[in-house]
Order: C-alpha cells, then structure tokens, then sequence
C-alpha cells in the first residue's frame, strides 16, 4: 500500500487524484492532504479518506511534505508556488508525481540537481505519454520529442482575429476542465511553452529536437521520433485519471485508471503545424529556456500577472505574450542562482508586468 500526500486537493488534479484513489483502496492510503482556500471541501476529504494531517496554502504544504512520512508527493498545486513543496519532497527523498510544471521550470537546475534518477514522475498527460513513448528506446536512439497541442478555443483563428477576443472566450476551451490560468494559457498556447521548456528539464533533450504539432482531437498525448524513422504515440481519451494512476504507480500500471479508445467507432485524427505568428509562445519560451538561469521564472511570473491583467480588462488577449516577452527582454539575471534570486526575480518580473499594464 502506496502513503500518498495531495497538494492541491481541491482542484481538479487532486479531486481526480482522489478519484483514483477511491477506486482501489486497498492500493492507496492518504495520508496528508493539502488546500489552497477551500477549507469546507479539504474538511470533506480528510473526513471521507481518514486524514489526519492537513493545511491550507503552499507554507503548510511545505511543512506537511517535511512531516509527513510519505511514498509518493502528488503536486498539484497552481503556479510557482508550489516549489517550495517540490523541493521539499525531493529533500525528503519522496517520488514526486509532478503537476506543477512551473516549480520545475522556475526552479530549473536547482530542481533538477536535487532529484535522483527515477525521481520526477511526470503527470502533465504529454509528458507522461512521452515517459511511456521512451520506454520504446534507448536514450541514444532518440531522435525528436514531438508534444500535442489541442490549439484550444482559438485554433486556426489569425493574430489580427485575436485582438479583440474576450475572457470568457479564452476560458471556453473544446476539451478540458481547467482552472482560469490554465485554461487561458492553453488559449494563449503559453501551457504549450512552459512544457516545451518541462520537457527539456525532465528527458534531457535540446530545444532543437523539440517540438510542438496541433491535434484537437487530444487523443494523441505526445510521441517519440526515434533515429530509425519509427514514432511511438501515447493514445488515450482526454482524461487526466490515467497519467494521474502512473504518477502515482510509476512504472507499474493501475488496471482500469481509465477508459480505453473505443475501436469499434470510426474516428478522424487531425494533426496541423503551428502558427507561430498568432501563437508566438512557444518559439519564445524555447528562447527563455535556452537563456537558463532566472529567465524561466521571470518568464512563468509575468504571465501569470498577464493573465489576470487580461481577465480584469486592463490588456488584451494578444498583449499577454506580448506583455512576457518585454519584460523577458528587460531583465537582468543576478549573478548566482539560489531560491532568493528566483524569488527575487520574480518579484521584479511581476512589478515590470505592472508597470507595462499601466502605460
């Protein structure tokens, strides 16, 4: 029996976390359970699943992670604060089933330098389905990572049609149930980015040999080119239950964490390039992922505060990346990389978004 701690049990990761869970209970054994706001649902959980240690925010996250004796620390907290907990998970020598992407991309190296091998398990569904598709290969033999992207609600719309959209608009998106940051980064395809920049942090492989291909069906996760012309795809409906189960059972399989593709059905894949002029988020953040050092944190940062400037009306949907890649443009990396100088990056990363919101 596996002692699972959830951060961010509350949203949608945890909750499907959760359901996971509750389908095998002689697997699983929660065993601390953490919040962001929501006290009345995190009082729920420990009721329903027995558990005693639980908090609320990123600060009590962190403390459970370094209390509580734990096999597996599912992450799935929203933004950058959520490195704090991944840090302390990896100190503590726990597998860390890993859905916030953006404690790795800020943390970068000092992240990476901390976990061993086998450490990271990846629950992002494209880079589950590219630690699936590997496992096809040797490293060596490894050509290209190629990640899927549904193109969310705007897909095949030009640069000049997305002047003008709105914020419920970018929040329609075809295929997941997401939170509001999320959700507008798949609008803006900067979710897009900062995987690119995950995928390079968690597999090893150049910028160069990643890339990104439209497919809105979301059925195919992501694939593996490998040298001899062969490319291994991850297939599987959109359901984050899935690359949630292997986080959690890496590398064992979970019998029935989710529905398998119905055969008996015809059906039509569709896979398109990327328009890079309409959706500039990828090229700039293998730009920003190239440049190392604190550039991902700001990077990560000023869209954060992009994105909630767009959802208050103080910018428009375009000017989102184009808001990051000023202030990516302006910054200045400290001469050492320690988790002060990333918060402190941070900090000026958010405080030169503002000021571009108020010109």
């Amino acid at each position: 029996m596996k002692r699972v701690v959830i951060l961010g049990s509350t949203g949608s990761i945890g909750e499907q976390a959760l359901d996971v869970i509750r389908r095998q209970p002689s697997r699983f054994q929660v065993v601390g359970l953490i919040a962001g706001s929501n006290a009345e649902r995190l009082r729920e959980q420990a009721e329903e699943f027995n558990v005693q240690h639980t908090g609320l925010g990123a600060e009590a996250a962190t403390q459970l992670v370094r209390d509580v004796t734990a096999d597996v620390v599912l992450n799935g907290i929203t933004g950058s604060v959520g490195l704090g907990p991944t840090i302390a998970a990896l100190k503590a020598g726990r597998t860390l089933a890993l859905a916030n992407k953006e404690s790795l991309i800020v943390g970068g190296d000092l992240v990476t330098g901390l976990a061993k091998p086998g450490q990271i398990v990846p629950v992002d569904s494209e880079h589950s389905a590219i630690a699936q598709a590997l496992r096809s290969g040797a490293k060596n033999e490894v050509k290209r990572l190629v990640l899927t992207a549904s193109g969310g609600p705007f897909r095949g719309r030009s640069r000049a049609e997305l002047e003008h959209v709105t914020p419920a608009q970018a929040l329609a998106h075809p295929t997941w149930d997401m939170g509001r940051v999320v959700t507008t980064n798949s609008a803006t395809l900067m979710n897009k980015g900062l995987e690119v920049i995950e995928a390079h942090l968690l597999f090893g492989v150049s910028y160069g040999d990643i890339d990104v291909v439209v497919h809105p069906q979301s059925i195919v996760h992501s694939m593996v080119e490998f040298i001899d012309g062969s490319t291994i795809a991850q297939a599987s409906p959109p359901d984050m239950r899935l690359p949630i189960a292997l986080g959690l059972t890496w590398p064992d399989r979970l019998a029935g964490a989710g529905a398998p593709l119905d055969w008996s059905q015809a059906t039509k894949w569709e896979f398109e390039p990327l328009d890079e002029q309409a959706f500039p988020a990828v090229a700039l953040a293998k730009h920003v992922g190239r440049k190392r050092e604190t550039y991902p944190a700001v990077f990560n940062a000023a869209n954060e505060e992009a994105v909630d400037a767009f959802h208050d009306g103080k910018i428009r949907f375009t000017q989102i990346v184009d808001t990051v890649s000023a202030v990516v443009d302006r910054h200045e990396p400290p001469q050492q990389l320690t988790l002060e100088s990333l918060a402190e990056a941070e900090r000026w990363a958010r405080a030169a978004a503002h000021k571009l919101f108020d010109k």
